[in-house]
């Protein structure tokens, strides 16, 4: 689909989106595994993995939020690690790694809900100790809500303690703002969580751990039509695809995939909705 062919006010939503990107100026989120490393909302060595959210000149704690997240649920008849839905139904789930800039997080929750479309943040601990509200900003968009480990390193290379520390102290923080630790679990670094990993998941209280079949790769900064293209070319009935908050390319993109979305008569819905 070309610019002309799009409905007026999806139009003027991509201009406003790619807008927002280029003022954004924005770096951070996840990455492929692979291991291009991004430091942002590490936790210095030294500092307590459950150190209160005022430590180092963090902002406080938010009260929990009027809209908890539900519990985790079992899904009888899916993997313990699932990548995707049912492929007989018409719909996907935009699934986005919660860390970066607040601004371009509100950006991204706002273009979707203009759209009618709803979505799943895997949230990085450290990003919630220092922007706690963003918990209860996601949860009353009516998004799903989960974890994406506490300091967002590599989980594979870690031992079994450090690897569960990881995950249960990020299932802390979403218990304290939300009241829930959260609907969903995904391993940071990696798209797809060893053994070991899922075993200490379910033990964190997570029965599912959440990949991905469709890959953005929009932490490359490939430019926004690249990332369009790239999810376009691989969506499908049931699709999760992997999306981070802290990339221009992908505000920049996300109004043209969310158009090209209802094109295919597709609808994003949250992962709980998926599998529901």
């Amino acid at each position: 689909m070309n610019a002309s062919e799009m409905p007026v006010h999806r139009r003027s939503a991509l201009r406003a989106g790619a807008g927002a990107a280029v003022a954004g100026a924005l770096v951070g989120g996840c990455t492929d595994g692979r291991g291009t490393a991004d430091t942002a909302g590490k936790t210095p060595a030294g500092t307590p993995t459950d150190a209160p959210a005022h430590a180092a000149g963090r902002s406080s704690a938010s009260a929990p939020s009027p809209h908890p997240a539900p519990a985790p649920h079992r899904y009888p008849g899916q993997p313990v690690q699932i990548d995707h839905g049912p492929r007989d139904r018409p719909r996907v789930a935009l699934t986005f790694h919660g860390q970066g800039d607040p601004a371009v997080a509100r950006s991204v929750l706002t273009e979707v809900e203009r759209a009618h479309a709803r979505i799943t943040v895997l949230a990085v601990g450290s990003w919630l100790d220092e922007h706690p509200e963003m918990a209860r900003r996601i949860l009353d968009g009516g998004h799903d809500l989960g974890n994406h480990t506490q300091r967002h390193i590599d989980i594979s290379a870690m031992g079994e303690a450090a690897a569960y520390a990881e995950i249960t102290g990020c299932a802390q923080r979403l218990r304290r703002l939300t009241g829930s630790i959260g609907t969903w679990f995904r391993p940071s670094r990696t798209r797809s969580a060893t053994p070991l990993v899922q075993r200490l998941a379910r033990r964190a209280g997570y029965p599912h751990v959440l990949s991905y079949d469709v890959d953005s790769l929009d932490f490359t900064s490939p430019g926004a039509a690249a990332v369009t293209r790239k999810v376009a070319g691989e969506i499908r009935n049931g699709s999760v695809v992997s999306l981070h908050f802290g990339y221009a390319d992908t505000v920049a993109a996300l109004p043209l995939l969310l158009t090209e979305i209802d094109r295919r008569q597709l609808r994003a819905v949250t992962t709980t909705e998926l599998l529901t």
